[in-house]
């Protein structure tokens, strides 16, 4: 026989997890604040919920640079048109260092004239909006 506390304590164990799934979802940016306009209906992304080497990539773009690689701050040509159209030379790309990768790696953060940040991990082929 159970000591009685167990049964509650098993109890109280589930409404805390039920709370925390209930929170969670593929789709959680991380945010309650709305995403601005330039986001669009794409999925978003606070800053400081970014890997590391993405956060000292926006440092260092904040900074201008100096950057570890000479495509940085090139001009991105959103030619699989994942972000919105622009005129040619409106969004720019700089590199997020990948752990253990021996080349640029996949990820990157791409810049518009209009403030807007955009971060994919699989290079290019989803973005997410950057919350600064």
């Amino acid at each position: 026989m159970l000591p009685r506390s167990v049964p509650r304590l098993l109890a109280g164990l589930l409404v805390c997890l039920a709370a925390l799934l209930a929170g969670c979802s593929a789709t959680d940016t991380g945010t309650r604040a709305p995403a601005p306009s330039w986001a669009g209906h794409m999925a978003t992304v606070q800053e400081n919920r970014l890997p590391a080497e993405a956060r000292h990539t926006l440092a260092l773009i904040d900074e201008g640079g100096p950057y570890p690689y000479a495509q940085d701050g090139t001009v991105f040509g959103n030619f699989e048109r994942r972000l919105p159209a622009h005129p040619r030379g409106y969004y720019h790309e700089y590199t997020v260092p990948t752990p253990g990768a021996h080349d640029r790696g996949a990820r990157r953060i791409v810049t518009g004239q209009g403030g807007e940040t955009y971060y994919t991990d699989d290079h290019y082929d989803t973005f997410r909006a950057v919350l600064r």
